[in-house]
């Protein structure tokens, strides 16, 4: 018995200093609005292979979201380039936005990704499916939440987990209940995100499904706070610390902090009810520049947990790293 289940303590995660991570990707520039993040990771044991997707920005003036990669590497540090997409494999779409890498029970591989829809300014959710990383095919792509569902103004950075042979779907999104009934859609989209504006407020909700390409929207779950967080929530990873799941989640306050979101922690027990630990202020940033520190994603192997993180660099660019987090 630990001396913690001695003082009954149970599932308390021991966190991570963001300032003790490696650097994996260099961002593609040396200033503010370029970032290499937006990560996810899983690593595949039958491999023993770490793949890790990451999307590469520049400023709005220069190109916006761009590209988006995939790496692979053996040790979880030392990664090489196997597959690479351009925005316009997507319909020609203004930027590419968050996604999430799983690999299903039957063996095969999805990217879950979020790009703009180039019709209306929102953005489509889709999913990509390959026998290998390398494989996907942005052409094949099969449409899970268009841009006009789920009463929302904006449906983005998916997060999935697959628990208990349930997929679980985390959106950001930005439902219309939250926003002024006389806004237009040039006031809510004129700039191609809606969480850039005074009016759009990005909250998290959950969608459920049993084979991973149909889903029932079960609303919202992580609305935002009062404080730091009250303008946007959204879910970067789930890591299970026995008995429940620690969430780590981005928030921003104000449209000052658009892109540069900082990391806050909650806990739930059944993926419906969340519990924030970080009410006053974010557990999570960078003591560099803005502070952003956002879009985490964990991965345990063995007894390690790999956390990937995009992280504000005194420059103001964004890097990609990796921090290791041993469990105890």
């Amino acid at each position: 018995m630990s001396q913690s289940e001695g003082l009954k303590q149970w599932g308390i995660w021991s966190g991570f200093n963001p300032e003790e991570g490696m650097t994996i990707v260099e961002p593609p520039g040396n200033s503010q609005g370029f970032w290499s993040g937006g990560c996810s990771a899983i690593y595949d044991a039958h491999h023993q292979k770490f793949f890790l997707f990451y999307r590469s920005r520049k400023p709005i003036t220069e190109g916006r979201g761009g590209t988006c990669h995939i790496l692979e590497s053996t040790d979880g540090f030392e990664f090489k380039e196997i597959w690479k997409a351009d925005k316009a494999e997507f319909d020609n779409s203004e930027s590419i936005e968050g996604a999430s890498l799983i690999k299903t029970p039957e063996g095969l591989y999805r990217l879950y990704i979020s790009y703009i829809n180039t019709t209306n300014r929102k953005w489509d959710l889709a999913m990509l499916e390959a026998d290998h990383p390398s494989n996907f095919d942005p052409s094949r792509k099969k449409l899970i939440y268009g841009s006009d569902e789920l009463d929302s103004e904006g449906i983005k950075d998916p997060y999935i987990a697959l628990i208990g042979g349930i997929y679980y779907l985390f959106i950001h999104y930005a439902p219309k209940e939250l926003l002024p009934p006389n806004a237009t859609h040039n006031d809510l989209h004129g700039t191609g995100n809606i969480f850039a504006t005074d009016l759009g407020i990005g909250t998290t909700g959950l969608a459920i499904s049993s084979n991973g390409t149909e889903f029932t929207f079960q609303g919202e779950v992580i609305p935002p706070g009062n404080g730091w967080d009250k303008k946007l929530t959204r879910v970067d990873t789930i890591i299970y610390t026995p008995p429940c799941f620690t969430v780590l989640y981005s928030g921003r306050s104000d449209i000052s902090e658009t892109y540069e979101d900082r990391t806050g922690i909650a806990i739930t027990m059944d993926m419906r009810n969340f519990y924030k630990l970080s009410e006053d202020s974010p557990a999570l940033s960078s003591p560099h520049s803005t502070g952003a520190l956002r879009y985490a994603d964990a991965v345990t192997v063995d007894d390690r947990l790999f956390i990937y993180y995009e992280y504000a660099r005194p420059d103001a660019s964004h890097e990609l790293r990796v921090n290791i987090v041993p469990i105890t």
